[in-house]
């Protein structure tokens, strides 16, 4: 007697484990994205030192649009007022770092007269926005 041959089984692909790894990975990226978070402390009274400081720095964005206005942190300003924030911002902040966002249409002796209002209120760290060049 012969017995009936066993129908051979097509592969699949399961879809189930493959829903598990993804979702494990999910859970993993999420978990590693908050440990790299910086975490506030327990709540304590820190005692008080003469000597201490308040390290306090600011970062500022200045932009120079073609049609010749000043921004101050999106705020419209002149360069009289820029002056006067700029030596504000030098005695409240220790270390202010700058970046300048000018329009490539703004002469340039515009982009240089603000750099020099930045460099005579006594700030030192500035930087020019570009982006980069498409070299296809």
């Amino acid at each position: 007697m012969r017995l009936p041959a066993a129908a051979k089984k097509k592969p699949r692909i399961e879809i189930i484990p493959m829903i598990d790894t993804m979702f494990f990975l999910l859970v993993f990226f999420m978990i590693a994205t908050l440990s790299m978070t910086i975490q506030q402390g327990m709540p304590v009274s820190l005692p008080t030192a003469e000597s201490s400081t308040d390290t306090k720095t600011e970062n500022v964005s200045l932009t120079l649009t073609e049609d010749g206005g000043l921004y101050y942190n999106k705020e419209v300003i002149t360069l009289q007022e820029l002056e006067q924030r700029l030596v504000n911002l030098r005695q409240t902040a220790t270390d202010p770092s700058l970046l300048i966002n000018a329009d490539k249409q703004v002469p340039h002796g515009r982009v240089i007269k603000v750099m020099d209002l930045i460099r005579l209120s006594g700030i030192t760290s500035m930087g020019i926005a570009t982006e980069p060049s498409s070299a296809e």
